[in-house]
């Protein structure tokens, strides 16, 4: 048997190089994927040995993925699609109909674009339609029969029973490190528009603890949110996936913000067999990852 035959990926050990990509780390990537931290490990060790190459970069401080790794990490996200695809590809069955999906920006802008462009190939007689409104907006819209289902964040005291729960994520105060907030005086607030809930909260119970807060940006994204924060201007709620290294968490004068959860919340309708299919594969899909990752 040739060395060539030897070396193979196995897609098991690509996934959990993918996970640590993606959560920043073997132990939480061993979370999201159900997995003891060993086993993680284990299985990426094997898939250096049969590479005969290092894929981590286990050195304190240095990077997390060697050189090699880096270039599989390319190849592993295309094969781990391809395989995935194959599998869903083999057991479809004859789908037809027509579903009406709301989606937020936080879930338009992450890789749950790759999992309806994936449906689509594979369900070619489903016509989906999707919408991307605020939270609040799509669960009016569910209210009043216009969508099927949608993607909605809510906090997470707020989840029904009948929501299907995809994960959950925290909240945060954050600001520029250069913004500097006095002790007294109104705190200068990046928000959202009035139809986020964020806002809502943040104006109605967030200011319970005495803190006053002053609109001084407004703005129904969460791109035009970021690039105020980034211009020192204000204090903004973001959430956990869109924060980065050059913001600073605030958490004095300001109480604590609730969890979030992202769930599916299907409308009070008959019973819809594409639509079932698909929250089933959305389902799969973040559950095996353990979350959605940002679009690049």
């Amino acid at each position: 048997m040739t060395e060539f035959n030897v070396r193979r990926l196995e897609i098991d050990a690509l996934r959990a190089l993918c996970a640590v990509r993606h959560h920043g780390g073997v132990t939480r990537a061993a979370q999201a994927l159900g997995l003891s931290q060993s086993a993680v490990s284990h299985k990426i060790r094997r898939l250096e040995m049969s590479l005969d190459c290092a894929l981590l970069g286990r050195r304190p401080g240095g990077p997390a993925f060697t050189a090699a790794g880096e270039e599989l990490l390319d190849y592993a996200g295309r094969i781990l699609e391809l395989h995935d695809e194959a599998l869903l590809s083999l057991s479809k069955t004859s789908l037809s109909g027509r579903i009406v999906l709301g989606l937020t920006e936080d879930t338009a802008c992450t890789d749950l674009a790759r999992i309806l462009g994936r449906f689509s190939r594979l369900h070619p007689q489903v016509a989906v339609r999707t919408k991307v409104r605020m939270s609040l907006v799509l669960r009016d819209m569910l209210e009043r029969g216009e969508l099927d289902a949608a993607i909605v964040q809510v906090f997470a005291h707020e989840v029904r029973p009948t929501d299907i729960v995809l994960f959950r994520e925290q909240l945060h105060w954050v600001k520029h490190p250069e913004l500097i907030l006095s002790q007294q005086g109104p705190i200068p607030f990046l928000s959202f528009d009035d139809q986020c809930f964020y806002r809502r909260w943040a104006l109605d119970i967030g200011q319970d603890g005495g803190a006053v807060l002053e609109t001084v940006f407004e703005c129904a994204s969460a791109a035009g949110i970021i690039s105020a924060l980034a211009s020192a201007m204000g204090v903004a709620l973001l959430s956990q996936r869109h924060l980065s290294p050059e913001m600073q968490i605030v958490t004095q004068r300001l109480p604590e913000p609730p969890a979030l959860a992202y769930v599916v919340r299907r409308a009070r309708k008959v019973r819809n067999p594409a639509l079932d299919t698909l929250v089933s594969e959305i389902v799969n899909e973040i559950t095996r990852h353990g979350g959605l990752a940002l679009a690049s």
